[in-house]
């Protein structure tokens, strides 16, 4: 079985860690994660990995990108306190992980991208958090430079998302975008949606969330620091609704495992958000 290096015990968790507010009642805590289910190399460690992660920040929804069935099947019979809904059956494809003792699933629902050469599509799911509304949304954008065109279209499906929800919705959405800022710049968000790394300050150390330097799980012949992983919040915005809003940001996965790789070549991203 995988190890971390450095035992982690209750009191690193980020959940242990912060102290919420007492005037605060609605939180929630978010992971999202390209798992590179589609690396056959030590996938059975990493996996393991992955679930060892989970249980040490014990979020209340999961949005994963790149799973595949093996790996799905794992998950559930390791994650019995979550509920997972998959995005797909066949080659690889999106799914989310709702903790099942905080996150009511009301109805869930894949939007087809119509015109994708690489299987991707947006899975959506209405869900009640301690009795607030939220759409929650997790996507795997085309990947590689040259589909900036069909990136573009993806990313158009989900500002649409964003434009329609019913004001008393939250609205989070989360995964791996494989964006450049100059193509968000290009389609441009809703006033009414931050990105969530903007608002908490574009703090350096989560910036980079595909990074070669540091990552050397895949091989490649040039260098690349990318922030390919992103979290996008619409709060909801009628009157005596709470407001969501995030208050902490961090990169996970930054350890190695036993076995020598990485949980994936991707970083996850760990975010909690709390009412304003």
């Amino acid at each position: 079985m995988a190890q971390h290096r450095r035992a982690a015990s209750p009191a690193d968790s980020p959940a242990v860690a912060q102290k919420p507010s007492e005037k605060e009642d609605f939180k929630l805590s978010l992971i999202t994660w390209n798992v590179d289910g589609l690396d056959l190399e030590k996938r059975p460690e990493r996996s393991t990995g992955l679930v060892k992660y989970l249980n040490l920040y014990n979020p209340d929804v999961v949005f994963l990108q790149e799973l595949v069935p093996p790996y799905v099947q794992f998950l559930k019979e390791q994650l019995v306190n979550y509920l997972m809904i998959e995005g797909g059956r066949k080659g690889y494809f999106t799914g989310m992980l709702l903790k099942k003792s905080r996150v009511k699933l009301v109805e869930s629902e894949i939007v087809a991208y119509p015109t994708t050469k690489m299987m991707r599509n947006l899975l959506v799911t209405q869900v009640i958090v301690s009795g607030q509304k939220l759409c929650l949304m997790t996507s795997h954008f085309e990947s590689c430079k040259e589909n900036t065109a069909e990136r573009l279209n993806q990313l158009h499906v989900v500002k649409r998302r964003f434009k329609h929800a019913a004001d008393d919705v939250t609205v989070v959405f989360g995964g791996d975008t494989n964006l450049r800022d100059a193509e968000v710049t290009k389609v441009g968000l809703p006033a009414t949606v931050c990105d969530v790394w903007e608002r908490l300050g574009k703090q350096e150390h989560c910036r980079y969330t595909w990074d070669t330097t540091a990552n050397n799980n895949k091989t490649f012949p040039f260098v690349a620091r990318c922030r390919f992983d992103r979290i996008y919040l619409r709060p909801a915005i009628r009157r005596g609704v709470p407001r969501l809003a995030p208050d902490h940001m961090a990169l996970v996965g930054l350890e190695k495992l036993d076995c020598g790789r990485y949980t994936s070549d991707h970083w996850g991203i760990y975010c909690t958000f709390s009412a304003e």
